[in-house]
């Protein structure tokens, strides 16, 4: 406390509250240069492959999530997600990872019977299994607001969409007018003739029986 500051709380003076700034979120760009900081590391220290195809895993969904949240905001729980994931705890976990001798991380069990390695590899999963849900929920947000807007435009017009085709035929499908015309409309005259049936219908053709073949009395006389 300086001399002007005890002044001030004799003469009964509230002291000014401290203020504190809190740092700014880091932006798109600084996640992204984080994430490939942290592939590179993985890269040059020639970590094992089942480390770095993990590790590539959780990168590439990242880079995928990252232009999503633009939606959402930096300022979201999957943003914060996001962003740690990037600059937090994957840098702290390969880091720990690499800064054990090669041979004694990979092959000294240190808990549960798990070497370092394997511990690795179990956060790495469990990373990429995060971004996954992480990158689902921002989709299924967008997918919220889809459905949303479909119907406000089902509310506001009052039918749902055709799928984009045209009734360009609807007049020809309407039934054609019943002519006035009794004439027209009468019942054809039936038939008449020898081949007509009471009825009006054709009559049924007979055929002739087949002809008796003669016998030698017939031929004699």
């Amino acid at each position: 406390m300086g001399f002007t500051d005890w002044i001030a709380r004799m003469m009964g003076e509230e002291e000014p509250e401290p203020t504190f700034t809190a740092p700014a979120p880091p932006t798109e760009e600084e996640i992204l240069a984080a994430l490939d900081q942290v592939v590179a590391m993985a890269a040059d220290a020639k970590a094992p492959p089942m480390v770095r195809s993990r590790l590539a895993r959780v990168a590439n969904t990242v880079r995928l999530t990252m232009p999503r949240l633009r939606n959402l905001g930096l300022g979201s729980p999957e943003a914060y997600s996001v962003m740690a994931t990037a600059t937090d705890y994957l840098p702290e976990a390969l880091g720990g990872y690499l800064r054990l001798p090669r041979e004694w991380a990979d092959s000294r069990p240190i808990d549960n019977g798990k070497t370092s390695l394997l511990l690795l590899i179990d956060q790495l999963d469990l990373l990429g299994s995060t971004m996954d849900k992480v990158f689902d929920a921002v989709n299924r947000a967008d997918a919220q607001a889809l459905i949303a807007h479909g119907r406000f435009l089902q509310s506001k017009f009052g039918t749902s969409s055709t799928g984009g085709l045209l009734e360009m035929d609807a007049a020809d499908r309407q039934q054609a007018p019943v002519s006035s015309d009794p004439a027209s409309s009468s019942p054809p005259a039936p038939l008449t003739g020898p081949s007509a049936s009471p009825a009006g219908q054709p009559r049924p053709t007979t055929e002739k029986a087949p002809e008796r073949p003669r016998s030698m009395l017939d031929l004699e006389s």
